[in-house]
């Protein structure tokens, strides 16, 4: 399998980590498919617009989840089928474990998952479970629901971000809030990415520090596009998104419109599929080509590429890697420390940006 098949090849980290929340919604999954057709046409977008509507029936499922696993699992549901999923902390006061005759509420939370109506939903609960080494199917309900806009739930979930003093992330369907700031507009379709995660802040700030202008950027799984798209906002030179999902770099070339980024300053590429890498068709990246190069995927890619994530960077270029948990950091630290210097470490919550400079004579 090509190095580029494990780049995002799941929407995974669409889960959020304040579990204050009661009932916190989640965005709709991503459905990657490198071999789907692509029409990278400026002018549409996989999201709708404020002005367009998607009603359709649907499952909604609720699944008693163990609180230790609330996470892992919610990431695998989204994976495995869910079009979302919302955190519940509120469990019936008559669910009780028949073993012991305590509440399950100190051992359990409720997630709120809407499923497709064709979906096989024991099926993909049992995947699910068994992707994060959950011995037992937790309990769940399924009830149809009448049909519903979700496309408009969604755009009023979605709000304008403040990532820092005069950086915000704005719907494409509202207004600024400060005019003058940075603002990156945006409607980000089935794509991660919308700033309100943890790793994408902190991958915008650790960004935002680094360009100082003229700068060539690799956003190496690049989802809506907002990475790549800041960094010509902050000063860079040129920009390149890479992402193995079709959608994405759909929804990524709408973003770019939407910012006034012109085509030649930004490129959007898929990989080579396998069929396409037998007919000699390669991704046109070059070794040692950029100056700034940032991976904010998930754990397993992280250590999986890092050769090749190392190796699109120049000497003494800054690699950023994001989308780890901070339990995580050691193992990810261990992985980079012999090609990297001057590392450093931002935290949100429990997620974490590692960053460091690429050390001379690697790759």
């Amino acid at each position: 399998m090509s190095a580029w098949n494990f780049i995002k090849h799941l929407p995974c980290n669409f889960y959020q980590k304040n579990l204050n929340l009661s009932r916190q919604i989640l965005r709709p999954r991503r459905f990657p498919s490198i071999s789907a057709s692509l029409s990278t046409s400026s002018s549409s977008s996989c999201f709708p617009s404020a002005t367009e509507s998607l009603a359709a029936p649907y499952l909604s499922v609720r699944i008693h989840c163990p609180k230790h696993v609330v996470d892992p699992f919610s990431e695998a549901l989204l994976c495995f089928g869910a079009s979302s999923v919302a955190v519940d902390e509120d469990i019936e006061e008559d669910d009780e474990d028949s073993a012991s005759g305590s509440s399950l509420a100190s051992k359990e939370i409720c997630i709120e998952s809407i499923f497709p109506v064709n979906e096989e939903v024991k099926m993909c609960i049992s995947q699910a479970a068994n992707s994060i080494g959950l011995k037992e199917i937790p309990k769940f309900k399924v009830e149809m629901g009448d049909e519903l806009d979700w496309i408009t739930k969604n755009q009023e979930l979605f709000q304008p971000v403040e990532i820092a003093e005069r950086l915000w992330i704005v719907p494409e369907w509202t207004s600024p809030p400060v005019a003058e700031a940075v603002n990156i507009i945006l409607n980000p379709g089935f794509a991660f990415g919308t700033g309100e995660h943890p790793t994408t802040k902190l991958c915008l700030l650790l960004l935002q520090s680094l360009i100082k202008g003229g700068e060539a950027f690799l956003d190496y799984g690049t989802g809506s596009g907002i990475l790549a798209i800041a960094a010509l906002k902050f000063g860079a030179a040129s920009s390149v998104g890479v992402d193995i999902d079709p959608l994405a770099i759909k929804s990524a070339s709408h973003n770019a419109t939407l910012n006034n980024i012109p085509l030649e300053k930004l490129e959007l590429h898929l990989p080579p599929s396998d069929d396409d890498s037998s007919s000699g068709r390669e991704i046109p990246l070059r070794k040692e080509q950029f100056d700034v190069v940032i991976a904010n995927i998930l754990l397993n890619p992280v250590m999986e590429l890092a050769d090749h994530i190392l190796s699109f960077a120049k000497p003494g270029a800054t690699i950023g890697v994001s989308g780890i948990l901070s339990e995580q950091l050691p193992k990810v630290t261990e992985r980079y420390s012999p090609f990297l210097e001057n590392i450093s470490v931002a935290t949100i919550d429990d997620w974490v940006c590692m960053s460091g400079t690429k050390k001379g004579g690697v790759y």
